[in-house]
């Protein structure tokens, strides 16, 4: 028996927020997708080791503590309860990205599809019992509010969240729009508790954003959404066209707290700067579910030299796209180490009972990398500032994660084509730089030092590499279009 199912290579779950859904249509916010087949595992166990009758017995030890649970637990349960629990414990045991979702929360996200909804813009990721921010989606109450990557989510509206179970905290934070949430948030290096509160509002999901340093281009993509790779040639074209034809500072990429997105749009995105050859593959238990992707023919810029910024928020999708940049030596990566999310899902619904979200698969690199716990590593590493990141947590700091092998390498290329420019940038800012603010580019160091990069890459004179950047003027806007959030984001 077969099903149409729907490919992620996700994270996080895309919290209240835009927390959106997993079905057999192919799209998502926090995951890479590809439609695929995925077939029903046999009713009996596959492992050797295990018997017919230790099967039988094993399930008769459930049977046995459901009825104990059921007659003597301090207060009534249902029945439905119980098992959803029991459901919810095998997947979530097996990795941090498998999951079981009862059927409202399966149609939850379905209606999440459209964007419709009152959110904060927050993804967000369980860990222990705790609700950690992956990442905060730009343009929404959570990013204007100042909530950072790393930080925990403790209390709603004073009410602590602490040990409930992610989805309660995700349906807590949902609501309607022009409505108000207090959130208690715990962060790195501060003492007291943070409290913010927020406006909810209709979260729209911007598919690409750019703007036009002098004559260097910048593209940010916030997440893989299905109109990311339309939405990519029109913002390049439209700098060609402020730049009067012809970017001649190179391109600035921006995939930092990037959570992913749409496999077909990773797959189209590295297509638009890579000419030929493989962009990502994933392997599976059985290999005839395994899957290769490759280039598509057109380098949208014609080899224009390139920089990728990328940070520990950067997962999955982004990851994808930089890994192939980085191994094809198509473009240079600065920034720090990525999240490092190398495995694939597979949302398989049941009929009237929800669906299972089920890890199928490991992706790989061009070169045959998987960074599943090790994240992509950048060519040149430059701080964000001069302390130690909020975002502190990455794939590998995970419980029970999902081993990384298959991999024929686990070390980033070998590069002899890096400019000069690049073994002389500094790690982390000057003790002057200004405090980083996401609002003001001339204070995001590791955006001034790609900026000065691929300058240097296309002959354009550079400052002093220890020396104090001179402010940049504010970029001219060119394309900042938002689109509903129609695809669905990795749950666990």
């Amino acid at each position: 028996m077969t099903f149409r199912t729907a490919l992620l290579f996700g994270a996080a779950v895309l919290s209240g927020l835009t927390l959106a859904p997993q079905f057999p249509v192919a799209g998502g916010n926090y995951g890479v997708i590809a439609e695929a087949h995925a077939e029903t595992a046999p009713a009996t166990s596959t492992d050797p080791k295990v018997s017919h009758a230790e099967t039988y017995k094993l399930l008769t030890l459930f049977g046995s503590i459901f009825d104990l649970v059921r007659a003597n637990y301090v207060d009534p349960v249902s029945d439905r309860e119980l098992i959803t629990n029991a459901l919810n414990g095998m997947l979530s045991g097996l990795d941090p990205h498998s999951s079981y979702m009862t059927e409202k929360q399966y149609a939850d996200m379905q209606v999440q599809t459209t964007g419709k909804f009152g959110g904060l813009g927050l993804e967000v990721q369980g860990e222990d019992g705790h609700v950690r921010v992956v990442s905060p989606i730009d343009g929404t109450p959570a990013w204007r509010a100042g909530i950072k990557p790393g930080d925990y989510i403790v209390a709603i509206d004073g009410h602590n969240i602490d040990g409930s179970p992610l989805n309660d905290a995700v349906e807590k934070m949902r609501g309607k729009p022009d409505t108000k949430i207090t959130l208690t948030l715990i962060r790195a290096k501060t003492p007291k508790p943070v409290i913010v509160t927020l406006t909810r509002e209709i979260i729209h999901i911007e598919a690409v954003k750019s703007a036009l340093y002098d004559k260097t281009g910048y593209i940010r993509i916030p997440q893989f959404t299905e109109d990311t790779s339309e939405e990519l040639h029109k913002a390049y074209d439209e700098l060609l066209k402020k730049a009067g034809g012809k970017l001649t500072g190179g391109l600035v990429l921006d995939l930092r707290n990037d959570p992913g997105g749409l496999l077909t749009q990773a797959i189209d995105v590295a297509s638009s700067f890579i000419s030929n050859g493989e962009i990502v593959s994933t392997r599976a238990r059985h290999p005839k579910d395994s899957q290769r992707w490759d280039a598509k023919g057109h380098d949208m810029t014609d080899g224009m030299p390139i920089v990728v910024l990328i940070n520990g928020g950067s997962a999955s999708a982004s990851e994808i796209v930089s890994g192939a940049l980085q191994d094809h030596h198509r473009a240079v990566l600065i920034g720090t180490k990525s999240f490092g999310k190398g495995s694939v899902q597979t949302i398989m619904p049941i009929p009237g009972n929800g669906a299972v979200r089920l890890t199928t698969a490991r992706y790989y690199t061009p070169s045959g990398r998987s960074i599943q716990g090790l994240g992509i590593v950048p060519d040149v590493s430059v701080k964000e500032s001069r302390e130690e990141p909020a975002f502190s947590i990455r794939e590998a700091d995970l419980s029970h994660i999902l081993k990384n092998q298959g991999g024929n390498q686990t070390k980033p290329p070998q590069r002899s084509d890096l400019p000069p420019l690049a073994s002389k940038l500094p790690e982390e800012p000057p003790a002057n730089w200004p405090t980083f603010d996401v609002t003001k580019p001339t204070t995001d160091f590791q955006l001034q030092e790609g900026l000065r990069l691929v300058r240097s890459m296309v002959g354009v004179a550079a400052p002093d590499p220890v020396a104090t950047l001179p402010p940049l003027p504010a970029p001219a806007p060119v394309s900042d279009k938002t689109t509903p959030a129609k695809n669905e984001a990795s749950h666990h």
